[in-house]
């Protein structure tokens, strides 16, 4: 089992920053396009830390815990960590291979691959402003950055060690490492300190400063008037905000995502869902987080989401609500990469998703026009932010021209239809074993 590390309050401020540096070993360097913070003088407002417009200041602060505070030099452990190949069992990847940061720390596949070309069940979501996440991983298998950075090392899919301390001997003689451990914790290098330091720099990794953060803060013109018909849609009839701005009914504007699961019908027409949880109700103990995530990464398990982790049927096939914050860069789109474009996307939801027994019941065909779809798209385009908004401009461009030429999702008769009736969820031997407390 992992070592659990509770949220708690933060430290008094965030002193920690993400900076240029060169890689050590085999590893990639970082681009310059890191944030940096400084403690927001008294009574100031929100672009007082790191000058980003839209960032939650009382929101960053309290999402670092108290027994891993930030500092400048574990940023830059942890960076240099990040993007370090030997952290793999033979040198060929490291965390940043399937989180680059040119790709908003994305790896742009449909699903990433691993050591000796092993490929996994999962899109690589990105770390950008995973510190405000609650759960990490597509299902919510962790629940500390510390936590989530462990698994990939050891996943025989991704990084391949047989344990941490084999991790930790890969780059243990490496003289500036030894330096930087000792000057960060006080130590040699060891495995819980290297999965502090990792996650320190991923909590270093903050982005708003979108043109629809300038527009919330009251320029007008920041957002084309297309962008503001989408985002008109986005709160009422495309339903959008009922997971991704709308947390307890109250309105949100920061964070795009309710920290939330939720079975939207993907995937569901490609896998045998109820043999599937069978499957996992009889063999895989949900309490075993490294069992758990071996079944997401190298197995058809992956398709059951959240289940793998609470094994309440409910949560067959829900899966973790992304931020829609620099969406445009960081498709495929879904847990499983299965959509190439924003079109796609909004045509899957716009039909009510793939209905299933499961089924999300805000999910319902929306009667969105081609022109809604396109305001909504805009809307979701201004929420690039500024260190991306050439990507940005490009992946819009590129993700447009396909979609004149390929709507695999696109049903406009499901669309205008009403919302079907859901299969009967009953599902027996879910349903035993729930009953019986397993």
């Amino acid at each position: 089992m992992l070592r659990r590390i509770p949220r708690r309050s933060a430290p008094a401020l965030i002193a920690g920053a993400a900076m240029v540096l060169a890689a050590c070993g085999s590893a990639s360097p970082p681009p310059s396009s890191q944030a940096s913070f400084r403690q927001p003088a008294t009574g100031s407002g929100l672009g007082a830390v790191g000058d980003q417009v839209g960032l939650p200041i009382a929101a960053t602060l309290a999402a670092i815990p108290a027994d891993n505070p930030q500092t400048p030099e574990k940023v830059a452990l942890g960076a240099r960590l990040f993007f370090d190949r030997r952290l793999s069992v033979d040198g060929s990847v490291a965390c940043g291979s399937c989180h680059n940061p040119a790709r908003a720390f994305t790896d742009g596949r449909a699903v990433s691959v691993g050591i000796q070309g092993r490929v996994g069940q999962r899109n690589a979501p990105t770390i950008l402003n995973a510190l405000y996440d609650k759960t990490l991983f597509w299902d919510g298998r962790t629940t500390t950055l510390e936590d989530q950075a462990v698994l990939p090392i050891l996943n025989p899919s991704e990084m391949g060690q047989p344990d941490l301390d084999a991790a930790v001997a890969a780059i243990a003689k490496d003289a500036r490492y030894q330096e930087s451990f000792q000057t960060v914790f006080g130590r040699a290098p060891n495995g819980p300190d290297l999965v502090r330091a990792i996650a320190s720099y991923e909590r270093s990794e903050i982005a708003f400063t979108s043109p629809f953060d300038a527009f919330i803060a009251g320029d007008a013109d920041a957002i084309s008037d297309s962008a503001k018909r989408g985002w008109a849609l986005f709160e009422t009839k495309a339903r959008c905000s009922s997971c991704h701005a709308a947390p307890n009914l109250r309105p949100d504007r920061t964070f795009f995502m309710d920290n939330s699961f939720h079975n939207t019908g993907v995937g569901i027409d490609r896998h045998n869902v109820i043999a599937l949880a069978c499957r996992a109700q009889a063999r895989l103990n949900s309490g075993d987080v490294i069992a758990v995530d071996q079944a997401a990464i190298q197995s058809e398990l992956s398709a059951l989401g959240s289940f793998l982790v609470t094994k309440q049927p409910a949560d067959i096939a829900t899966f973790k609500t992304p931020s829609l914050r620099n969406v445009l860069i960081t498709a495929p789109y879904f847990h499983d990469g299965s959509e190439r474009t924003l079109w796609d996307v909004m045509d899957h939801y716009n039909k009510g998703g793939m209905n299933n027994p499961w089924l999300d019941r805000n999910m319902q065909p929306l009667a969105l026009s081609e022109k809604d779809i396109e305001d909504l798209i805009a809307f979701m385009a201004s929420l690039t932010s500024a260190q991306y908004r050439e990507q940005g401009e490009r992946a819009l461009a590129r993700q447009r021209e396909i979609a004149h030429t390929m709507r695999s999702e696109r049903d406009m008769v499901r669309a205008f239809s009403p919302k079907p009736a859901r299969p009967d969820p009953s599902l027996a031997c879910v349903a035993k074993v729930a009953a019986a407390g397993g």
